[in-house]
């Protein structure tokens, strides 16, 4: 596979080539942050689709299915399950709003509701949380192109380079295009590399006679729906690619497919985690799990195409990141606190300025994280526990008001802490500490809307 970092490469360049010819459209920071509200149903499906499979969905869920098995499913089928919450509950009551209001961001949202405040403080929350998840996005790049021969530090910075630079002409408006065609690699690769894989263990049969349980694992299973499931309802990246939705009918059809997808898709991982465990029982690293495989177990040009599907993968999900980075900072800090009265012209300067800072932070931050899922884990706690009431309850309980908000937020992320602190990150049975909080947050919240 010596072949693989020019292949790699060459794609890269070429995803940049064609998010610069579409950043030629983009003259106004609407058309950055939420593609002008013209997203049709197959791009929003494809946007998505692209960002939820990234680097946990493949390298990590692998990693699952190595070492739980079947369980591993939990991994992706949690985060379809939240998707389709989005797509019927919470996308079409917050785009209806966010399209009378001209808000951009979810930021604009907590502080049309909520104030300046409340703004400020879940924007640098989740900036903590976000570039967590974008350090394990690269370092997921990284690690396939590991496999073929590149040291890490190289392959993290041709990573970071090249998500960067598509990202950076064009914000949402080339992203999504840039998604259509990773999409196609991403499952291409996958569907063809998985029966191959089956293949190598003797058959997809012997594959599946594993006896490991569907419903709970040593790390993954059904109590992973209180993590994911919500992760992928609140997300500021994925709600603000729902603003970009024609209209809500678009927004429900667009999202609705990605959550079945995922669904689906939650199998290929699952079992090539499995032949994995079959094939190489001795790994030093359960991430390594999927590059592993598709080095050594099936043929070589199959294996090639499914690792730049990995790598494709690892890209589509870390400009997702660099999105929700970029456009927060620009409106939430930049505009929201430094500079109110900054032009259009400024907001859309500092968002690709930010976009570039986050890629050069995102490339040193995958020398701290020890495995992608332990960054992934960091990331959807600290944002599911920050974002759950005041989302909501904007929505649908607004009288807690400012304080309320800021109040169960506060609480939220104290309860996860202090759990995470005395337990060791293992919580109390399959109450994990981002449950915890996320009860405590809601309850602090309601209870002040009510009283």
């Amino acid at each position: 596979m010596t072949a693989l970092p020019l292949v790699i490469v060459a794609y890269s360049i070429a995803l940049i080539v064609l998010a610069a010819w579409i950043g030629r459209r983009v003259r106004e920071s609407s058309d950055f942050f939420v593609g002008g509200r013209t997203l049709s149903t197959g791009l929003l499906f494809s946007t998505f689709l692209a960002a939820n499979i990234g680097a946990g969905s493949t390298v990590g869920a692998t990693g699952y299915g190595y070492t739980d098995g079947f369980a591993a499913w939990w991994w992706n089928g949690s985060a379809g399950l939240g998707s389709l919450v989005l797509a019927f509950w919470v996308g079409p009551k917050i785009w209806a709003e966010a399209k009378r209001l001209g808000l951009f961001t979810v930021g604009d949202f907590l502080e049309h509701h909520f104030g300046s405040g409340v703004r400020v403080l879940a924007a640098a929350l989740i900036w903590l949380g976000s570039l967590a998840i974008l350090g394990a996005q690269i370092k997921g790049a990284a690690e396939v192109l590991h496999v073929s021969g590149v040291p890490l530090a190289a392959g993290a910075l041709i990573a970071s380079a090249a998500v960067t630079a598509y990202f950076t002409f064009g914000g949402l408006l080339s992203a999504a295009s840039v998604n259509r065609v990773q999409l196609v690699v991403v499952l291409g690769g996958f569907l063809v590399a998985t029966p191959y894989a089956a293949d190598s263990v003797g058959g997809l049969g012997i594959a599946l006679s594993d006896d490991s349980s569907f419903w709970r694992g040593a790390g993954v299973g059904w109590p992973t729906l209180f993590l994911l499931a919500p992760a992928f309802f609140l997300s500021p990246g994925l709600i603000q690619k729902a603003f970009g939705a024609r209209d809500e009918r678009t927004l429900r059809r667009g999202v609705a497919l990605n959550g079945f997808a995922l669904m689906a898709f939650a199998c290929l991982p699952m079992l090539i985690g499995l032949v994995a465990r079959t094939m190489h029982p001795g790994l030093e690293r359960p991430d390594m799990a999927l590059p592993t495989v598709l080095a050594q177990d099936v043929p070589a040009l199959v294996g090639s195409f499914a690792l730049a599907a990995v790598f494709s993968a690892e890209l589509s999900s870390a400009d997702a990141v660099l999105f929700m980075l970029s456009t927060s900072g620009a409106r939430d800090f930049y505009r929201g606190l430094l500079r109110p009265s900054a032009s259009d012209a400024d907001v859309l300067r500092m968002a690709r300025l930010l976009a570039v800072g986050g890629g050069v932070i995102g490339f040193l931050l995958t020398f701290v994280f020890d495995s992608v899922v332990s960054a992934l884990t960091m990331f959807y706690s600290v944002m599911v526990v920050t974002l759950f009431a005041p989302i909501l309850g904007g929505l649908y309980l607004p009288r807690a008001g400012r304080w309320g908000a800021v109040a169960a937020m506060l609480v939220g992320v104290a309860t996860l802490l202090v759990t995470h602190l005395a337990t060791g990150g293992a919580g109390y049975g399959w109450a994990a500490p981002s449950f915890l909080g996320l009860v405590a947050s809601a309850l602090t919240y309601v209870v002040l809307a009510v009283f």
